[in-house]
């Protein structure tokens, strides 16, 4: 069972520092404006999440504004369907890397899966690892796209190309993480591998019985709303 750790700080009222720590504070709408990430990056500092996570064009900025505090810069490749060549997605998490993003989130190619060639996608995911060995890799497969097989074996090439994480969702799919579903990746994984859950995760209740379904990570736009113990009108 979840405990919680609430911590008051001043304005923004009590709030769940045991979940704030599994927080990747998301922002990856194609609108998305500087002064958003900015936001996004000081309450990512004001509640200590784990990583803020943006497109890769708003890694500087987001690199700027995380100066000093301990929460790490995550952006995406081959966001949102993972249909790019392998050597566009190692360029693009070369250069991602390059630019101050330590965690990276690749899109799964789905269609190659789906086709059965895992060979195709177990050489893209080994080459990313190779090519950009320091970062911390997330596998980003988009489960409302895959049957349960497809998903424990998408679990299986991303553990046999050392993947630190499985995620379920881009956010842009037919529905995000659910339950069953972070329980099957979770079932499916070393030990030593962990499981981030993002997609349509805007209520606490909801990120608590991901946690609890077995999720390290929660992704969300909706942070604040998840980790705030009272006073939930404020920021």
């Amino acid at each position: 069972m979840m405990t919680t750790e609430p911590i008051t700080i001043g304005p923004h009222g009590s709030w769940d520092a045991s979940v704030a720590a599994k927080i990747d504070h998301t922002l990856l709408r194609a609108d998305a404006q500087p002064a958003e990430i900015e936001k996004l990056c000081d309450e990512a500092k004001a509640f200590n999440f784990a990583a803020v996570c943006v497109n890769p064009w708003f890694i500087p900025l987001a690199k700027d504004r995380l100066q000093g505090s301990a929460v790490a810069l995550c952006t995406v490749i081959g966001f949102p369907l993972g249909a790019n060549s392998t050597d566009v997605k190692v360029f693009e998490a070369e250069k991602s890397f390059a630019a101050g993003a330590v965690e990276l989130d690749v899109v799964l190619n789905t269609g190659a899966l789906k086709a059965g060639d895992t060979a195709y996608v177990a050489r893209e995911l080994s080459a990313l690892r190779r090519f950009v060995p320091q970062a911390l890799y997330k596998l980003i497969l988009e489960t409302c796209n895959l049957s349960h097989e497809e998903i424990a074996l998408a679990c299986q090439l991303a553990a046999d190309a050392g993947f630190e994480y499985v995620k379920t969702s881009t956010g842009f799919g037919s529905h995000g993480a659910t339950v069953e579903h972070v329980s099957l990746m979770r079932a499916s994984i070393r030990a030593d591998m962990q499981v981030k859950a993002s997609g349509g995760i805007k209520e606490r209740s909801k990120a608590l019985e991901l946690v609890a379904a077995g999720a390290s990570r929660i992704g969300s736009s909706q942070s604040a709303a998840l980790v705030r113990l009272e006073n939930p009108s404020v920021l």
